[in-house]
């Protein structure tokens, strides 16, 4: 049933402005892929340029072997998910699930007694069993999109693209229903592409995530290595919490402000260069080499962490530390940092 897609140097412009500039991406039968990025970045259009709602200017989809434009959208077999569920306000929960069933031309249409069972096989797979005479008013949000999902799931897709489907609800719900489709794409196992800005929701649920910047292709890995390996600064700037710091490279070390701060580099490199450093990779020292000072100016809660911002002298911006102990500095406090971990670029 899955089928791998392939997208191929696809470039769509709407008037002057290039929305998707180049893009090539492969996609596994079976994989679960996030398409990532800021408003504006792309993603949406090149999730619509897959379903066939927008005409690539050059470059092409392939679906298998088979070219996306040789099929009508009936024969592309798409499933679609949008933010806003796009239910049919006066069907019932039984008629929204089946309606891509009944709409089939009548020679490939199920039987009655086969759209009942499905819709009822449905309902147990999103795990809402026995609603299908409720109405889409007289369920939760986080109801109606499993309700949108099992309507997208009815016409067998070959592709199922979800656009931002967890955009419209709240931030418990959205973490309830990401641990759900995961559960869900593994028992099912359709190629899966969707879209989200929120950079937790593509790390916890994708195999992979492409990352889109200004109709471009940052970096396509898996989330550890989007995250943990980002190829450019824009990417490491975007997924999570990074600090910044201009640097010189000299040998195997990086100095700010003529001060040794990283070593043990094996860059062959030298020159001016820019150390992003997460927060969870600075730590407060006593004393050692390679330490950074700087003063605690303020202290606040991030999550399950408490965080330090702290002032260092030639930095416009303070850094973000994240506290692993219990026993926090004061604000006003003299510390000494050291960084454990960082990504280096070549300065622009």
């Amino acid at each position: 049933m899955s089928v791998a897609v392939t997208i191929e140097s696809v470039e769509k412009r709407f008037q002057n402005f290039p929305a998707l500039r180049g893009v090539s991406l492969d996609i596994q039968p079976g994989e679960l892929v996030a398409l990532l990025g800021p408003s504006g970045s792309g993603k949406t259009t090149l999730l619509r340029v897959i379903a066939g709602l927008e005409q690539a200017e050059r470059g092409r989809v392939l679906f298998g072997e088979t070219d996306t434009r040789d099929l009508s959208l009936r024969e592309r077999r798409i499933g679609f998910v949008f933010q806003h569920y796009a239910l049919f306000k006066t069907m019932s929960v039984g008629e929204n699930i089946a309606f891509g069933l009944k709409s089939r031309p009548r020679a490939e249409r199920p039987s009655p007694a086969e759209i009942r069972k499905r819709v009822s096989q449905l309902l147990e797979l999103i795990q809402l069993p026995g609603l299908e005479k409720r109405y889409p008013s007289q369920l939760s949000g986080g109801q109606r999109q499993r309700i949108a999902l099992a309507r997208a799931l009815a016409i067998e897709p070959r592709v199922l693209l979800l656009d931002e489907p967890f955009g419209a609800l709240d931030a418990k719900v959205r973490k309830d229903l990401r641990a759900w489709l995961r559960q869900l794409h593994q028992r099912t196992g359709h190629t899966t592409v969707f879209v989200t800005h929120d950079q937790e929701e593509a790390l916890e649920l994708a195999d992979r995530v492409a990352i889109l910047h200004d109709g471009r292709l940052e970096q396509v890995g898996s989330p550890d290595d989007v995250y943990d390996h980002p190829a450019t600064p824009f990417v490491c700037q975007f997924l999570g919490d990074a600090n910044h710091l201009p640097v010189k490279i000299v040998g195997s070390q990086a100095f700010f402000q003529d001060r040794p701060v990283l070593g043990g580099l094996r860059q062959n490199q030298g020159g001016p260069a820019s150390l992003y450093v997460r927060p969870q990779h600075l730590r407060i020292v006593d004393d050692a080499p390679l330490a950074l000072p700087g003063v605690v100016e303020h202290l606040r809660r991030n999550g399950p962490l408490r965080r330090a911002e702290v002032a260092v002298d030639g930095l416009p911006k303070r850094l973000d530390v994240d506290l692993a102990s219990q026993v926090a500095p004061a604000i006003g406090e003299r510390i000494r940092l050291r960084i454990t971990h960082g990504n280096l670029f070549a300065a622009a």
